[in-house]
C-alpha cells in the first residue's frame, strides 16, 4: 500500500483510514493494558490542538514532553501539537539540571508536559530561569499541579484545519537536543518531510501487517524511537508503550503483552543473553549439557544459512528443547528486533537470530533522522558484521581524502531527505558537518562491501573522532576492539586506551553478578554492594578485583582475544575497575555511548599507573 502521508500528525489519520485499530496505542495501569483507539487518538489529540491555541500557542512556538517511561499521551500531545504547526522539544528525564535550563531557553520553551516522579519538581526548579517558560501540564492527576486533559477546550475544529493546511513538509517538527560527548548539547533541527522520509524509507522493510504488536520502551525523547513510534502506526501496528525497567520477568511487560516486534540498544540484548546464559550454568547434569550443545549449535550461523540433514535435525532439537523456551520467555509472538545507536556484537545478532527471534541492525544518527542503512528480514537482505544496505532516497559515499584509512575505507558521507535542517541556531556548527556540496559528515569510519548476492552493504569500522594513534604514529580504533571483548559475560564495560603511548591498553570495568559467580565456583570472596547512582548496577570491592586468581583470569580473557587483532591493536595491560558507567554517574550518555573524555579525565592517575610501571 502507497504511504501518502506527507507531514507527521497525518499518518493517525492514514491508520483510520485504511486499517483503524481498536487498540492503537496503550500503556500497562495497575498491571493491566489500556488502549487508546485510532479514532480516540484523532479525537484526543484536537482536544491538544484547541487547548494548545487556547494557551496562546502559535505556528513555530515549542512545547516540550518528558517522561521517564513512554505512554499514550506522548504522542496524542505530540499530534495535536504538530497539527497546529507547533514544535516539540522532547527532553531526557535523566539530564542534569543545567542542561534543563540550557535547553529549555535556547528551544524558548514555553509550556512542558511531565510524566509522573520528579520531573515537575525539575522543571520548576528551571522555570524562573527560563523567560519563555509559562506552566506545566502532568499525565498523571497530581495534587498541585495542572493535569493535561484540563488544557482541553471544546468547539469548533475550523481553526484546527486551517493551520494543519497550512502546515509545510518542510516546516520544523521536532527539536531534539543531541547528547553528545563533550561540549553543550546541539539541537538538531528536524521536519515532517525529514522524518516522515525515514519512515517511507524504513517501513516497507519491517515485517509487520496491521493488528500486530510492538512494544515500545526505549525514550521517546531519542530519534530512534521518535521515528519507529511514527512508523508502527503507518503500518496500523498496535503499540503498548512502557519503560525499560518493567521489560522482564514472569509479570514482565514483554511476556504480557507478547509482541511481534521491538525496537532496542544491543547493550539491552546482552543483558538478555546474560540472564540467559547464567540460567544455564545453574543447571546440573543433562540439563546443562542440553543447554551449551544447544548454544554451541549457533556458532556457525549466519543468515540464510540453510542446513540439511543431520544438521537440521540436530537443529530441531535444539530449538524444540532450548531455544523453544528464549522465545517464550519473549512472549511467543516475535517476528523481529532491530537494533541500532550503537555497535550490535556480531554475537548477539548470531544467538538470537538461530534461536528464531532475528534480530537485524541499522545505523544512523539524530542528524539523519534517523536510519541511513538497515539489515533487512527478507532473503539476501542482511549480512552479519554490517549494518545493512543503503535504504531508498538515501546516498552513501566513503571518503578516504582525510586520515589514514586502510584501503576502501574512509568517513561515511550521506545525503538525502532525511538529513536535518541543520543545528539550532547554530550555523557555524551546521556548517562544520554538512559541506558546501550537501553532503552530512557523520563522523564514522566505514566501508562498503558486497554480500553473496552481489548487493552492497555498510560496514563501520569506527568513530573518527574516537580513533586513537599511538606514539609509533598507528592509529587504532578502539570500538571493534572493546566490542569483541565484552562477548566474554566477566566483562561489563571496557574501554580502550593509548594515546601518544607505545601500546594499548583497557579500563575494565567486570560484570559485578557473573564475577560473583565465578569467584564462588573458584573458592573466593566477592564482595559486591548496589550502585549509589542506580540500584540496579553493582559496584565491585577493591579487595576482590586485586585478587590474583581474579587478575589471572582476566589477563586469560585477553590473551584469548587478542589474536583476533593485529600487534598494534592487542591489549597490553589493564586496569579493573570497581563501579559501573552510568549515565547518572557521569560516564554515558543518555544512549549508552562511552564518554571517552570524560572517562580519562575520571581515570588519569590509573592511566598513568598503567604507563608508568
Amino acid at each position: 500500500m502507497e504511504l501518502t502521508f506527507t507531514r507527521l500528525f497525518e499518518i493517525v489519520h492514514f491508520q483510520n483510514k485504511h486499517f483503524p485499530q481498536k487498540n492503537s496505542l496503550g500503556h500497562r495501569v495497575n498491571g493491566e493494558w489500556v488502549f487508546y483507539s485510532t479514532q480516540e487518538i484523532i479525537d484526543l489529540a484536537n482536544n491538544v490542538s484547541l487547548g494548545l491555541l487556547k494557551l496562546g500557542l502559535k505556528p513555530g512556538d515549542k512545547i516540550s514532553i518528558l517522561s521517564h517511561e513512554n505512554r499514550p499521551e506522548w504522542k496524542i500531545v505530540e499530534i495535536g501539537a504538530h497539527q497546529v504547526g507547533v514544535v516539540t522539544v522532547p527532553v531526557y528525564p535523566t539530564i542534569a539540571p543545567s542542561d534543563y535550563e540550557y535547553i529549555f531557553n535556547d528551544a524558548e520553551v514555553q509550556y512542558a508536559f511531565v510524566g509522573p516522579g520528579d520531573l515537575a519538581d525539575k522543571v520548576k526548579a528551571t522555570a524562573p530561569k527560563v523567560p519563555s517558560f509559562k506552566g506545566l501540564f502532568t499525565f498523571e492527576k497530581t495534587e498541585g499541579e495542572t493535569f493535561w486533559e484540563d488544557i482541553f477546550e471544546g468547539g469548533s475544529l475550523d481553526e484546527v484545519e486551517k493551520l494543519s493546511a497550512n502546515v509545510d513538509v518542510h516546516d520544523l517538527a521536532v527539536l531534539i537536543y543531541t547528547s553528545g560527548t563533550t561540549g553543550l548539547p546541539k539541537g538538531v533541527a528536524l521536519s515532517h518531510n525529514n522524518i516522515v522520509s525515514n519512515i517511507k524509507g524504513a517501513l516497507p522493510l519491517f515485517p509487520l501487517a496491521p493488528g500486530d504488536k510492538a512494544l515500545s520502551f526505549l525514550p521517546l525523547c531519542h530519534i530512534f524511537e521518535c521515528t519507529v513510534s511514527n512508523a508502527y502506526m503507518g503500518r496500523g501496528v498496535n503499540v503498548g508503550f512502557t519503560g525499560v525497567r518493567n521489560l522482564g520477568g514472569d509479570e514482565g511487560d514483554i511476556k504480557s503483552f507478547k509482541p511481534h516486534f521491538f525496537s532496542t540498544v544491543p547493550r539491552l540484548l546482552e543483558k538478555v543473553y546474560e540472564k540467559i546464559y547464567n540460567k544455564g550454568l545453574d543447571l546440573t547434569g543433562l540439563k546443562k549439557k542440553l543447554f551449551f550443545w544447544a548454544l554451541s549449535r549457533t556458532d556457525d550461523y549466519s543468515f540464510d544459512k540453510e542446513y540439511k540433514g543431520f544438521d537440521a535435525i540436530k537443529n530441531s532439537i535444539a530449538d524444540k528443547l532450548i531455544f523453544s523456551k528464549w522465545r517464550e520467555a519473549l512472549g511467543g509472538n516475535m517476528k523481529g528486533i532491530v537494533t541500532g545507536a550503537a555497535a550490535c556484537p556480531v554475537k548477539m545478532a548470531k544467538v538470537f537470530s538461530a534461536a528464531g527471534i532475528p534480530v537485524r541492525e541499522g545505523y544512523g544518527l539524530t542528524e539523519t533522522s534517523p536510519a541511513l542503512t538497515i539489515n533487512t528480514f527478507e532473503k539476501g537482505g542482511a549480512m552479519l558484521g554490517t549494518v545493512g544496505p543503503i535504504l531508498k532516497d538515501v546516498t552513501i559515499k566513503i571518503d578516504s581524502s582525510d586520515g589514514d584509512y586502510k584501503p576502501g575505507e574512509g568517513e561515511i558521507l550521506a545525503k538525502g531527505p532525511n538529513i536535518m535542517q541543520g543545528y539550532y541556531k547554530k550555523p557555524e556548527k551546521t556548517a562544520e558537518v554538512i559541506d558546501k556540496d550537501g553532503w552530512f559528515h557523520t563522523g564514522d569510519v566505514g566501508k562498503l562491501v558486497k554480500g553473496s548476492n552481489g548487493r552492497e552493504f555498510l560496514k563501520i569500522t569506527d568513530r573518527k573522532k574516537e580513533l586513537l594513534k599511538t606514539s609509533g604514529g598507528k592509529y587504532v580504533a578502539p570500538a571493534p576492539i572493546e566490542n569483541k571483548f565484552k562477548e566474554d559475560f566477566l566483562i561489563e564495560q571496557m574501554m580502550v586506551v593509548g594515546e601518544k603511548q607505545k601500546f594499548v591498553s583497557a579500563l575494565i570495568v567486570p560484570a559485578a553478578e557473573a564475577l560473583q559467580d565465578w569467584c564462588e565456583d573458584n573458592g573466593i570472596e566477592c564482595k559486591i554492594h548496589p550502585a549509589p547512582y542506580n540500584d540496579t548496577l553493582f559496584c565491585i570491592s577493591k579487595d576482590t578485583l586485586k585478587n590474583p586468581k581474579v587478575l589471572a583470569k582476566f589477563q586469560e580473557i585477553i590473551d584469548g582475544f587478542n589474536p583476533n587483532f593485529s600487534h598494534i591493536e592487542q591489549i597490553k595491560k589493564f586496569d579493573l575497575l570497581c563501579d559501573p558507567w552510568d549515565v547518572a554517574s557521569g560516564e554515558l550518555t543518555p544512549t549508552m555511548k562511552l564518554k571517552r573524555r570524560v572517562i580519562r579525565e575520571k581515570y588519569q592517575n590509573i592511566i598513568s599507573d598503567i604507563y608508568n610501571v
